[in-house]
C-alpha cells in the first residue's frame, strides 16, 4: 500500500538518495556530506520601490564544493523560501555530476512576483542582490555561477554581469561570473532551446533502446509517438518543438488556464502565436479544450512532458496516468509518492535530475567560452569548409558526377557555434542516458530509473571527495 505524506521539497530530494544510497558501497559519512548543503545565504535587503521600501528576501544555496565552481539558477517567484532553494542546489549537484559538467550544485531565489515591478525596479532589486552576493563571496567565474530560472532571463544576467564588473575592475574573466547572457554580453548561441532541446535528446534515447521499448510495449524511435507537453513557457514549447520535427505528434498541451487537444497533432508555434494574441490557449482553432491541466495529464498517450511547476503529479493523480514514459522536464513535477505509484504500474519515469540538464550544460559551454575568450568554431570554420569543398571537388574530378547543390552545400558547411553547442548536448545527453542505463542494468534490485540516476551521481560526487584525500 502506498502511504501518502506531506514532504517538503528538499526532504523529497532526500528520500530520493536515501533510496539510491543503499545500493552503493560508500562509507555513512561520505554518504551525509554529500546531501548535506554546504552554505546557505539568506538574506533581506531594502530597495526603494516609488516611494516607498520595500525589505526583499532572497537566498543562495551552495549545495557542494567538490567541484568549483558551483552553479545554479536565480529564480524570481513568491514561491521562493529557503528549503525551495536548497533542493533545487541539491538536484543542481547531482545534474552536473550525471552529465559530467564539472561544478557543484548552487541554487538563488528572490521572493518576488516579477510581474508586478517595472524593469527600472526589477533591475534595481538585481543589482542589489548581486552586490549582496559579491560582499559574501557567493558569485565569481571560480567561486559561484549564477543562470537564469523560472522568471529571469538574459536581461537579468546581463545586470548581474555589469554590477560584478563594476565592483571586480581589471577582471579578465569576469563574463564567466553568470551564464545564460545575451550573445552581446558574451552569452552562447543555444542557450534558449537547451533544456528543451536536451528533454528530446534524452527521451529519443530512451526510445532507441530496443529492450526498454520492449518491457512498454512500445516501438523503436520516437517517431509516430504520441506525446503530452503540460506548460507551454521556454521549456514546454522547445520539447514540443523537437517531438514535433523528430516525427512524434504533440496531441495535447496544457496550461494553467487549461488544454486543448487533437489526436492528429498541435503547431506548438501555432498555439503560442494564439496564446500570444488570446491570452489563453484555449479556443485554439483545430483544438478541443479540456477545462482543466489535469484532463491533460491523464490522456491516453505515450509520452507526458510535464515542464512546468513541481508535484504536479502526486499520491492523488498518478493511479490515474495512462502515458507509458514520462520526462521530468520540470523540476520535482513527481512526488515520492506518485514515483512509488508508476513504478508499480510499470511506467518509465526518466528523471528530471539528469533530463532537464540541457540548461547547465550550455552553460558550461558559455563559461568555457568566457574563459577562452573565443567563438565556438572561429579557429576552425573557414578551414573546415575549404577542406570539404576540396574533397567534394575531387570526388566529383574522379567520378564524372556533379553532387546536388543542395546536398553540396550542407556537406561543405563548417560548423558554427550554434552547431558546436547542439552537438556537445546532443553527446552529452545520450551519454548520460547510457551511463544511468548501464548501472541500472548492473543492479536489478534498482527499483526505477530516478534511483539508477541517484547512484550515478552518487558515485560520481564521492569519488570526487575520495580522489580530493577529503576522506580516507
Amino acid at each position: 500500500m502506498i502511504v501518502t505524506a506531506d514532504y517538503s521539497f528538499f526532504d523529497s530530494v532526500i528520500r530520493s538518495f536515501d533510496k539510491a544510497a543503499r545500493f552503493t558501497s560508500w562509507d555513512p559519512g561520505i554518504l551525509e556530506q554529500i546531501k548535506a548543503c554546504n552554505s546557505i545565504y539568506s538574506m533581506k535587503f531594502p530597495v526603494r520601490i516609488g516611494d516607498n521600501i520595500e525589505v526583499i528576501e532572497a537566498y543562495r544555496v551552495q549545495h557542494s564544493h567538490h567541484k568549483s565552481p558551483c552553479k545554479g539558477g536565480i529564480r524570481f517567484s513568491m514561491e521562493v523560501n529557503q528549503d525551495e532553494v536548497m533542493a533545487l542546489a541539491a538536484l543542481m549537484t547531482y545534474k552536473c555530476a550525471i552529465v559530467n559538467v564539472p561544478f557543484g550544485g548552487a541554487k538563488g531565489g528572490i521572493k518576488i512576483d516579477p510581474k508586478k515591478y517595472t524593469a527600472f525596479e526589477l533591475e534595481k532589486i538585481t543589482r542589489r542582490y548581486t552586490s549582496e552576493l559579491i560582499k559574501k563571496n557567493f558569485i565569481g567565474p571560480g567561486t559561484d555561477v549564477p543562470a537564469p530560472d523560472y522568471g529571469t532571463g538574459a536581461r537579468e544576467m546581463a545586470w548581474i554581469l555589469d554590477t560584478y564588473v563594476a565592483m571586480h575592475p581589471g577582471e579578465v574573466d569576469a563574463a564567466g561570473c553568470v551564464t545564460g547572457k545575451p550573445v552581446s554580453q558574451g552569452g552562447v548561441r543555444g542557450r534558449t532551446e537547451a533544456t528543451g532541446m536536451g528533454v528530446f535528446f534524452g527521451i529519443r534515447e530512451v526510445c532507441n533502446m530496443a529492450d526498454v521499448m520492449a518491457k512498454l510495449g512500445l516501438t523503436v524511435g520516437v517517431e509516430g509517438k504520441s506525446v503530452v507537453v503540460q506548460g507551454l513557457g521556454n521549456v514546454g514549447y522547445h520539447s514540443a518543438k523537437y517531438f514535433r520535427e523528430g516525427g512524434a505528434k504533440v496531441i495535447a498541451i496544457a496550461e494553467w488556464e487549461g488544454a486543448i487537444y487533437n489526436a492528429d497533432g498541435l503547431n506548438e508555434e501555432e498555439v503560442f502565436q494564439h496564446r500570444k494574441a488570446k491570452g489563453t490557449i484555449l479556443n485554439f482553432p483545430g483544438g478541443t479544450n479540456l477545462p482543466l491541466t489535469s484532463d491533460a495529464l491523464e490522456l491516453e498517450c505515450d509520452i507526458l512532458i510535464p515542464a512546468a511547476l513541481e508535484n504536479v503529479i502526486n499520491g492523488q493523480n498518478a493511479p490515474r496516468i495512462k502515458a507509458k514514459i514520462i520526462g521530468e522536464a520540470a523540476n520535482g513535477p513527481l512526488t515520492p509518492e506518485a514515483d512509488e505509484i508508476l513504478s508499480l504500474k510499470g511506467t518509465l519515469v526518466v528523471p528530471d535530475m539528469y533530463l532537464n540538464a540541457g540548461g547547465v550544460t550550455v552553460s558550461y559551454f558559455e563559461w568555457l567560452k568566457n574563459l577562452s575568450h573565443v567563438r565556438y568554431g572561429r579557429l576552425e570554420k573557414r578551414f573546415t569548409e575549404n577542406m570539404n569543398k576540396h574533397i567534394i571537388g575531387q570526388m566529383e574530378d574522379m567520378t564524372g558526377k556533379t553532387i546536388d547543390p543542395k546536398e553540396k552545400k550542407f556537406i561543405e558547411h563548417g560548423a558554427d557555434e550554434i552547431d558546436l553547442v547542439h552537438s556537445g548536448l546532443e553527446e552529452t545527453m545520450v551519454t548520460a542516458t547510457r551511463e544511468i542505463m548501464e548501472v541500472w542494468n548492473a543492479n536489478p534490485e534498482i527499483p526505477d530509473m530516478r534511483t539508477a540516476a541517484y547512484v550515478c551521481a552518487i558515485n560520481k560526487v564521492a569519488t570526487s571527495y575520495a580522489e580530493l584525500g577529503i576522506f580516507p
